[in-house]
């Protein structure tokens, strides 16, 4: 069984973290629609997952492609971001018009009614609703992240072939990798061992 991590600080960078070295051994965590559904309890947003299907799958891996290019071609200081928050060019994105079909795409997932959380007799948070309201949540969060000021602290793992992207919540925005005890664990050891060989 697949296993998923939220280091991203965002809903949004977590689903799109269900790709893997997306520019070399390409990994897709989303492989059935059950997945996508036992996504949406982990990722804590429904307590039971949600009945899935092939085309909620086609639906989840739409947003997660769309908000991946979004947070890549997001502007800073008027750029995208590189590997590891420098400037990129991001006029492929726009001029093609993928960004504004994929913040249409967003914004239309978003503004579909939300998972419902309310607090139970036991003084405990249930969260419920279906697949399409677990994909709105998502896309909320996205949006507060993509059009707010945190947009400039979305980096990209500096890991060897790691693509994850992150929010650097970091002191100074320091921070690079998506997880000190995996990519930043493998770039230290990586470090070590060429220091040693000279």
């Amino acid at each position: 069984m697949t296993s998923f991590t939220f280091i991203s600080g965002n809903l949004g960078l977590d689903l799109a973290g269900t790709v893997q070295h997306r520019r070399s051994d390409r990994r897709d965590l989303l492989r059935e629609p059950a997945d996508l559904a036992r996504w949406t309890v982990e990722a804590g947003i429904l307590d039971v997952p949600p009945v899935a299907g092939d085309a909620d799958l086609t639906a989840g891996k739409t947003l997660r492609e769309a908000l991946y290019r979004l947070a890549l071609c997001r502007p800073a200081a008027g750029d995208a971001i590189d590997r590891l928050g420098g400037a990129v060019d991001r006029s492929a994105a726009d001029g093609a018009g993928v960004a504004a079909d994929d913040r249409r795409l967003v914004n239309r997932v978003a503004a579909g009614p939300p998972a419902s959380v309310l607090l139970n007799d036991a003084g405990r948070v249930e969260r419920s609703g279906d697949l399409a309201a677990a994909l709105s949540t998502v896309a909320r969060e996205a949006v507060q992240l993509l059009g707010g000021p945190q947009i400039v602290q979305i980096k990209e793992c500096g890991g060897e072939v790691c693509t994850r992207l992150y929010v650097d919540a970091s002191r100074g925005s320091s921070r690079r990798w998506c997880d000190m005890h995996e990519c930043g664990n493998r770039a230290k050891a990586a470090g070590f061992r060429a220091r040693r060989r000279v």
